[in-house]
């Protein structure tokens, strides 16, 4: 189990150098391929391995520990020596001393600081289980993706110098950074690999070098630094107040009342998980390719964050954490899916939905009661799937029309059908029932009312209320009427891709009982001594049942209309209908096109009109907050 685990982190950073020595396309797409399945792979045979050895939690050294303990040291100093060259570059020196402070911080403590426990640095259990899947099934299905989707890019946009070997090497750096920060108990090893996914995700979104990405990779990489500035002071305290490194020996202490180091690493996370005041840094990556938004929205960066919070959530029960961390969370719940009712550009609605899911995550994570923490588990398994797959498509769609705004996808579903039933499902799956995304957020609603906190159902109610607004008009423009058929210029493995994620969906709902019962269910018994079963089995039932009736019905209506002549229906336009479904002759016999559109209440709620104030109360509540713990712990 070690050597592989080893591997398991190593291997993806070896093969990140593949990518920069192919200079031929076909070579290194092949070669792409090839080390994709070889990651995809590794990360199947640990979770088959770790459950055939008893599915129970493990912890371990890897072979030759103290060689990795000076090869991240070093690595520290080569991402900080990485940020301090490219601020300079560009102009930005200023956002190098957050890089510079917390690396010399964290490699004073790690040599000169006092002597500390001696632990183990590699634990496997269910959470860590989950997310290994997640990076090496969804992340690396998007890494295939890319191959096809930037040769078309590379093709639509000349006016970008041609960095696809950059690009790829960077996928394959953030594979092995988020396999390390998922299995590391030692905090000073996962500081190392929180690092590596800010500096990689930095460099991805400045993808273009237009000044438009320079701004917003900065953007990102500041507020991720400032994150990665209190998982440095979660350090200095672990190990001289408490003489301790392990992130499972100050998160026992911090149930026990020390919860200043809990604080610090859940201020990380909350930087790390675009929280409002960060969220800006995740809506600027949009100026990435859509791979980028792919990885930071769905299956990496962004889950390293409520990752931790979930990690840590048995913590930040009943205290100053834990309120901090679900105001901010159910609050961007509300805030963000109220902002993507005025977005039309289709990535820009995602990103926000982004924003929005992982703040019911968060506020199911600060909660930290085992109700919660169990729709907290669930929500990532379902949010990396549905996301991950509708990112792609939006990509495909830009693609092959040009744009990426909702109100060009008016009749889609006639236009680029494959696409649309893609786009459909993903949609779906983040808001309807039976879909693990509903079912999930229903089970955060029963744990919010157990726990009688009016604030988060009022929170959680109208961000769900907001969210099917801004699901249901997109909807509505996919099978809207659209009389022409455009060509496909969608490569085969992007289709490989998406398609596989639409499986995964499927299949993830049907074995929703099992999920929960094997996987999450056990996690939640070992953080807490018990577990209740938060969705019972007789409405599992009826979720599969109607599951299943989406699949076979539209199936049954699809071979019994096979041969039937599709005849168009013309529809009342207020006006006589010129035939085309398009245009009209109005009362003066003059001919007048149609046009639909949606209502997207910007004067309401535009981002001029909320942003401010939302970073404004995010930045308050966690001030407010951080100050009640640090009074208490100091």
């Amino acid at each position: 189990m070690e050597t592989l685990v080893m591997l398991l982190i190593c291997v993806p950073f070896v093969l990140a150098l593949i990518p920069l020595a192919c200079k031929s396309d076909k070579a290194r797409a092949a070669m792409i391929y090839i080390c994709g399945i070889i990651v995809a792979a590794m990360a199947i045979a640990t979770a088959a391995m770790w459950i055939a050895n008893g599915h129970t939690t493990m912890t371990f050294d890897l072979p030759g520990t103290e060689i990795f303990d000076k090869i991240i040291l070093a690595g520290d100093f080569i991402l900080m020596a990485v940020v301090i060259w490219l601020s300079f570059k560009w102009k930005k020196a200023i956002i190098s001393l957050l890089s510079i402070v917390q690396t010399l911080l964290v490699a004073y403590v790690e040599v000169f600081g006092p002597a500390r426990e001696e632990i183990t640095k590699i634990r496997l259990d269910w959470l860590s289980i989950i997310m290994i899947l997640i990076i090496g099934i969804v992340g690396v299905a998007i890494g295939i993706y890319a191959v096809g989707y930037m040769h078309g890019y590379i093709h639509h946009h000349t006016e970008f110098a041609d960095r696809r070997r950059f690009f790829f090497a960077m996928i394959f750096l953030f594979y092995g950074a988020m396999f390390g920060l998922v299995t590391s108990m030692d905090l000073i090893w996962i500081y190392f690999f929180w690092e590596v996914t800010s500096v990689v995700s930095f460099l991805l979104i400045g993808y273009t070098r237009t000044e438009e990405a320079i701004n917003n990779c900065f953007r990102a990489l500041w507020m991720n630094l400032l994150g990665g500035c209190g998982l440095a002071a979660a350090i200095t305290y672990g190990v001289y107040m408490e003489g301790t490194a392990s992130l499972y020996a100050i998160i026992d202490n911090g149930v026990a009342g020390m919860i200043f180091p809990i604080a610090m690493l859940a201020f990380a996370a909350l930087t790390k998980s675009a929280q409002f005041p960060f969220s800006g840094w995740l809506l600027g990556a949009m100026v990435a390719p859509t791979p980028s938004s792919a990885l930071l929205h769905s299956a990496t960066m962004v889950k390293a964050g409520v990752y931790m919070l979930v990690r840590i959530s048995t913590a930040m029960n009943g205290n100053q954490v834990g309120t901090m961390v679900t105001l901010v969370g159910g609050f961007t719940f509300l805030a963000a899916s109220v902002m993507a009712i005025a977005q039309s550009d289709g990535k820009k609605v995602l990103a926000y939905s982004t924003i929005s899911n992982l703040g019911l995550i968060t506020a199911c994570a600060g909660l930290g009661t085992e109700s919660a923490t169990w729709a907290a588990m669930s929500l990532i398994v379902f949010h990396a799937i549905s996301k991950s797959m509708l990112f792609q498509c939006v990509g495909a769609i830009e693609n092959a029309t040009h744009s990426r705004d909702i109100e060009d996808m008016q009749g889609l579903i006639k236009r680029l059908p494959k696409l649309a039933f893609i786009l459909m499902l993903g949609i779906a799956g983040m808001f309807l029932a039976p879909f693990g995304m509903l079912v999930s957020k229903w089970a955060a609603l029963s744990s919010f009312v157990d726990a009688k906190s009016v604030l988060l159902v009022i929170f959680v109610c109208f961000g769900s209320g907001t969210t099917m607004f801004y699901w249901t008009k997109w909807l509505s423009k996919i099978i809207g009427t659209y009389e022409t058929k455009q060509d496909d210029i969608t490569q085969g493995n992007e289709y490989c891709s998406m398609f596989l994620h639409a499986v995964l969906l499927v299949v993830a709902c049907i074995a929703y009982p099992v999920i929960t019962r094997s996987a999450i269910e056990p996690y939640i018994q070992e953080m807490y001594g018990s577990s209740t079963q938060v969705i019972s089995s007789t409405n599992m039932t009826v979720m599969i049942i109607f599951l299943i009736a989406i699949v076979v019905i539209p199936t049954i209506c699809y071979l019994f209309s096979k041969g039937v002549k599709d005849e168009p229906v013309l529809a009342y336009m207020a006006g006589e209908n010129t035939g085309d479904n398009k245009h009209f002759l109005d009362a003066r016999g003059e001919e007048k096109e149609l046009v639909a559109a949606n209502w997207y209440m910007t004067d309401w709620f535009g981002e001029d009109k909320v942003f401010k104030p939302s970073v404004i109360i995010g930045t308050v509540i966690i001030i407010v907050c951080l100050c009640m713990v640090i009074g208490g712990a100091f």
